[in-house]
């Protein structure tokens, strides 16, 4: 058995799986310090279930704390960003494009050394002894902790970064630092905004963890908790503690995986209706579909691995113009069960035009029988419109697919999507987010420029496998379940020597704690 939790904007969900069967779910709201919300959910679905905590073998926790983080500019903590590629980009250094709420909320200190490699292998020039002297006698100066070290083509050679690292830890070994490579992806700003993001997050990490850990031993769950990251993978709580950027973007991809789950469905387009938007995005394999652009996360351009997903403001809490013709992006969210017509509130919902249509019993359905039916009908038309659209703009190469409904808003959608093969409808399909956790695997990914002229294709593709199976089990993932779930390999032109971009993904189960070995010996 297992317990998956998802903290969204609106609700906390929460599941108890036992194999793939739902033994109990609850949806609550999700609070202002988000643990006494898990909580509240722990206890539902535990006195539900009627089954002693003992049974709960793992827990998947899916959370927005961190993104919600960078948005709101809070939890951040300074950090000093070094830039290992000089004499190269001198003329922009890190945190150059950065909007400047969040440039001032993490207290930005640049340092710009010498060294680095190119794509080929090459030296860009060689670390310098005084420039990484001076940088630690800086540190030191400031107190500086919190650490994000970039290199140039650090992917592909990450010992500039490694060593540099070393060195700060030698002379300040309580620091908290972010090494960009670990992230993946090539592009140097991209990857650098991407550590430095991480690292301002570093130690309202460890306070969150330890809240999540602290709030499932006062219930007396003792089980591995794993914490669900952007591609729909986990990483232990550990570990998490130096990764927290890794879990933006989760929510939506729990949706998705969850909705595959409930379904069986490997190729679909999902749409994940909650309290104050809709996440529309596209199965591939029974995962999600990456985004192939550079994403912001709070107006910093990174390049995290993130599922390419359209949000728009349509959910429960929408407010819904006097005429209906106009509903959101402003939301009532959390607050729609004060706020909400059938609640005793006084602003008019999407939640509200669905009960005045009398395809859903909620709340106190005379506080809406006065609304005007031609408002109604405008309203529920606005509202299939809008997904309809949007729905379209996310079809691969525009060909039919069916489409999933899932999330507490779903009931929105009284009739059928045009835009949609077929609408399915799934049981539990309320909290397939929560689901999507329980279900997750531990994933791995690597990426490098590789030249198949001077190696073979599978030696190539056999060495980025091993890094990212080498990810996947730092993360802790079982060696003997990993398998491979994508391989991507783009030509890159003008360059020499046949290059190539090639990126693997591997996915594994949970690896057994040494007391699950035991009982099951």
């Amino acid at each position: 058995m297992r317990i998956g939790i998802d903290v969204g904007g609106t609700h906390t969900d929460a599941v108890i799986l036992h194999n793939d069967k739902v033994v109990a779910a609850t949806k609550a709201l999700t609070t202002a310090d988000v643990v006494s919300g898990i909580s509240q959910a722990l206890d539902t679905i535990l006195a539900d279930a009627a089954i002693a905590q003992s049974q709960i073998e793992t827990v998947m926790i899916g959370t927005t704390q961190f993104t919600n983080a960078i948005i709101e500019r809070r939890e951040l903590s300074p950090v000093a960003a070094v830039r290992i590629g000089l004499p190269s980009g001198n003329g922009l250094p890190p945190m150059l494009d950065w909007p400047e709420d969040i440039a001032g909320a993490v207290d930005g200190h640049s340092y710009m050394l010498h060294g680095g490699y190119l794509y080929d292998g090459y030296k860009v020039d060689d670390l310098r002894e005084d420039e990484i002297e001076a940088l630690i006698a800086d540190l030191l100066k400031k107190k500086l902790k919190n650490i994000a070290i970039s290199s140039a083509f650090s992917p592909m050679n990450a010992s500039p970064e490694k060593e540099v690292a070393a060195r700060i830890k030698a002379a300040i070994p309580d620091a908290r630092m972010s090494l960009s490579y670990n992230f993946g992806r090539l592009g140097l700003m991209e990857r650098e905004n991407a550590a430095i993001l991480n690292t301002t997050l570093l130690p309202f990490a460890e306070k969150v963890v330890t809240s999540f850990l602290k709030a499932l031993s006062q219930r007396g769950l003792t089980c591995p908790v794993y914490i669900s990251q952007n591609d729909g993978t986990l990483m232990s709580a550990d570990f998490v503690k130096s990764y927290p950027a890794l879990t933006f973007a989760s929510g939506p991809t729990n949706s998705l995986r969850g909705a595959s789950k409930l379904t069986g469905l490997q190729e679909a387009i999902v749409v994940d209706i909650g309290g104050t938007t809709s996440d529309i995005g596209v199965l591939q394999n029974g995962f999600p579909r990456e985004s192939n652009v550079v994403v912001e996360v709070g107006g910093v351009r990174t390049n995290f691995r993130m599922p390419d997903i359209l949000a728009i403001g349509l959910g429960g809490g929408s407010m819904v113009s006097q005429e209906g013709q106009k509903i959101g992006p402003q939301s009532v969210g959390h607050r729609l069960v004060n706020e909400g017509l059938v609640f005793g509130g006084k602003t008019l919902t999407a939640t509200d035009i669905l009960v005045a249509s009398g395809k859903a019993d909620i709340g106190n359905i005379p506080a809406v029988a006065d609304l005007e039916p031609q408002i109604v009908a405008n309203a529920q038309a606005t509202m299939h419109r809008m997904l309809d659209q949007n729905i379209d703009m996310m079809k691969p190469g525009g060909k039919a697919m069916p489409v999933i409904l899932v999330g507490g808003g779903a009931v929105l959608v009284t009739e059928g999507l045009k835009a949609a093969s077929e609408v399915y409808r799934p049981e539990n399909a309320g909290v397939a987010n929560a689901i999507g956790a329980a279900i997750a695997q531990i994933g791995g990914e690597s990426e490098r420029l590789v030249s198949y002229r001077n190696a073979s294709r599978e030696e190539m593709i056999a060495k980025v496998t091993k890094e990212a199976t080498d990810r996947a089990l730092t993360a802790g993932a079982s060696e003997k379940t990993i398998r491979t779930v994508d391989i991507e390999e783009t030509a890159i032109p003008y360059m020499d020597e046949a290059s190539t971009r090639l990126r693997v993904k591997v996915i594994g189960d949970i690896a057994m704690t040494d007391q699950e070995k035991r009982a099951a010996s």
